[in-house]
């Protein structure tokens, strides 16, 4: 559904999370913080609410094949899709490959900078195929990730 703010029509966005995710909060506190999912996820409806946007879905997933569908079926359900696939992003072929395959835009997010980290965690395969990527600021790479999208659908 379309929501016409000042003019504006917003539509709705996906925020998709991969795996072990679910254990924010107690996971290395020290490289994730100690938010849980669920305080990112109420943060960011709230964002969306008070920037014009209340249709916002939420997925966490600890299977890839289950981030694979959410992505193909995104197409002509969602306008935005905010991904933060953890460690698939590393390695998922099929991720990447889903992502192409779709006209919905895709913004790849991280809490930590995973170009500071071990050698593995500094290869995205699913950068070449996103719109483009946020990490390292914690819970402000999601929010920045949220506002640059809600900024790209006001542009239209």
């Amino acid at each position: 559904m379309e929501l016409n703010i000042n003019g504006i029509n917003t539509k709705r966005i996906l925020v998709l999370h991969g795996p072990n995710l679910n254990l924010l909060g107690t996971r290395e506190p020290e490289i994730y913080g100690t938010l849980t999912l669920n305080e990112i996820n109420e943060t960011l409806h709230t964002r969306a609410k008070e920037w014009g946007v209340d249709e916002i879905d939420f997925l966490q997933s600890n299977f890839e094949g289950e981030l694979v569908e959410a992505i193909q079926k995104a197409r002509g359900r969602y306008d935005f899709i905010l991904l933060n696939a953890a460690a698939l992003t590393h390695y998922s072929i099929a991720l990447r490959d889903a992502i192409a395959a779709i006209p919905v835009p895709v913004i790849e997010i991280h809490l930590s900078n995973i170009h500071k980290r071990e050698e593995f965690r500094r290869q995205s395969v699913i950068a070449p195929v996103v719109m483009g990527q946020i990490c390292g600021f914690g819970i402000d790479s999601y929010i920045a990730a949220l506002e640059i999208a809600i900024r790209k659908l006001r542009k239209g």
